[in-house]
Formats: C-alpha cells, sequence, structure tokens
C-alpha cells in the first residue's frame, strides 16, 4: 500500500511512502481538514489513469458513454474499453487494394459514430467510394459530403477546415504523407470540436505521428455462406498496430447483418464443412 500526501500550498508536494492508509491533506495551515481513506495501489493507479488520459487526448464526449463502435472484444484494446472518440486515427495502406478495405472498416465504424445524427465528410484526390454501397453499412449516402481534390496541401487543408466543425460527426480523408506537426495540429483540432478523424495513408513514408491510434487492413478470402460459392460478407485481418495508453492486437472480422463479428470461428466451422464434403 501507498501513503499518498498532498499538501495543498503554491505548489503541490507528492509523497509516497509504504504504509497501509491514504492521507490527503487538504489545506496545509489547517491540518484538523484530514480525510483518510483506504486504498489499493490498484485504485489509485485507476484514478491515476482516468485524470492523465484527458491530458492526453481522450476526453470524454458529453452524453456519450463507453463507446465500442460496434467492435465488440476490440473495444478492450483501448482505454476504458471505449473506442476514441475526438481523436485522429490512421491506417496504413500498400495500395488500391488495401485502401478499400479500410474504407470498408472505417464504415462500418463511421455506421455506429452516425447513429447519433451529423453528417460526415470524406477527402480524397480520387473518389474510390461507391455511394450507394455504404447503404450496406447502414450509412444514407446524403449524410456523407465528398470533398476531391488534386493537390496534397489542399486536401490537409480541407482536413483540418473539417475537423474544426463541431457539427460534423466525422472526417476520412485518403493522403500519402503527413508530417508529425501536421499530426499533431490535427489532433489539437479534435480535442477542441470532439471530431472524430481517419487518416488512410497510402504507402506512407513518415511513420511518425501525434494520432492516437494506428492501423492496417486487408481483405480475407470470403466464406460462402448457405453453400452459394462466391457470396458472403466482406471479411478483414484488422492489426492495431499502436493505441495511445492501450494494447495492440490481431482480429479478425466481417461484416454481416449490420455488424460486426469475430469471424475466426465461422471460418472454423466452414472448413470443417470442405472437409467433410470431400
Amino acid at each position: 500500500m501507498l501513503l499518498l500526501t498532498i499538501v495543498e500550498t503554491s505548489k503541490f508536494e507528492l509523497r509516497l511512502s509504504r504504509q497501509s492508509t491514504i492521507h490527503y491533506i487538504t489545506n496545509a495551515k489547517n491540518f484538523s481538514n484530514l480525510h483518510l481513506m483506504p486504498f489499493s495501489k490498484a485504485n489509485i493507479m485507476a484514478q491515476l489513469q482516468k485524470e492523465i488520459l484527458p491530458l492526453q487526448g481522450n476526453k470524454h464526449i458529453a452524453g456519450v458513454g463507453d463507446f465500442d463502435a460496434g467492435l465488440n472484444l476490440i473495444k478492450h484494446a483501448f482505454p476504458n474499453a471505449s473506442f476514441p472518440l475526438g481523436a485522429i486515427h490512421e491506417f496504413f495502406c500498400n495500395g488500391a487494394e488495401d485502401v478499400s478495405a479500410t474504407g470498408g472498416f472505417i464504415s462500418g465504424i463511421l455506421s455506429a459514430i452516425m447513429q447519433t445524427g451529423g453528417v460526415s465528410i470524406w477527402i480524397s484526390s480520387s473518389r474510390m467510394v461507391f455511394p450507394p454501397a455504404l447503404k450496406s453499412f447502414g450509412i444514407e449516402p446524403e449524410k456523407i459530403i465528398f470533398i476531391t481534390l488534386q493537390k496534397e496541401k489542399e486536401i490537409f487543408w480541407a482536413l483540418e477546415e473539417s475537423l474544426r466543425c463541431e457539427g460534423v460527426a466525422a472526417v476520412i480523408a485518403e493522403t500519402t504523407g503527413m508530417s508529425f506537426t501536421a499530426s499533431r495540429r490535427l489532433q489539437l483540432a479534435v480535442e477542441q470540436s470532439r471530431v472524430t478523424g481517419f487518416i488512410i495513408r497510402q504507402n506512407p513514408v513518415n511513420l511518425a505521428t501525434a494520432c492516437v491510434t494506428r492501423w492496417k487492413v486487408t481483405h480475407l478470402p470470403i466464406i460462402a455462406h448457405d453453400d452459394l460459392p462466391g457470396l458472403g460478407y466482406p471479411r478483414w485481418n484488422i492489426e492495431l498496430l499502436k493505441v495511445r495508453n492501450g494494447t495492440p492486437g490481431n482480429w479478425q472480422l466481417e461484416w454481416a447483418a449490420g455488424r460486426f463479428r469475430h469471424s475466426y470461428k465461422l471460418a472454423s466451422i466452414n472448413l470443417e464443412k470442405q472437409r467433410k464434403a470431400g
């Protein structure tokens, strides 16, 4: 156990020693104001983490509780088991196929974010998204504003200005390069507006950014359903490469019946059916 003594003077002083009780002295001039509370080390660390997370960009959004974005078990990789809203998430892609897979995965998250209303903005140099296809993710195409720009400088200007709009639910941008300074500016913008940003980076060069998470999404072979070859739900291999104050990991998901679900069990069942079929 720890003895934590906090003396309120012009400068806070923190002393730690091995004791069974925590003492809070809230007034250095009046020691009669003394509160004794039994705390465990785990409780202390949990409280400190709760106070530190907002300073690092993981702020609670009013009216929104724990938000898992429909990601089920993946939510435990995030601080407080809640998908970081009002933060910048970056996705690494090696080619057009990865960009397509990433766009599908983001659309699933976007569907959950937009349940509370609002519109989203999708910025790119060449639109690869087929708007009517968004309906399969529960998103009305008219709720997405598509902006097509050719120059990287214009894309970042539109991205930053969009992230500053408090009435926007989320902003998605497809780009290549992004400096640490630029990413820090974007993160500061969303910490004020509470808008969630998704940056799809194809063949990135600079890896040092201030983004809260970093992902890599790739396609997986479709599993045939109802013994109909070629027909199935979109499946992805999801790699969470970096997450601030969280735990990176790897998962296999598919989008079915309007939600994410883990597909590794489904894959094993399907392979067993194929073996029995000979």
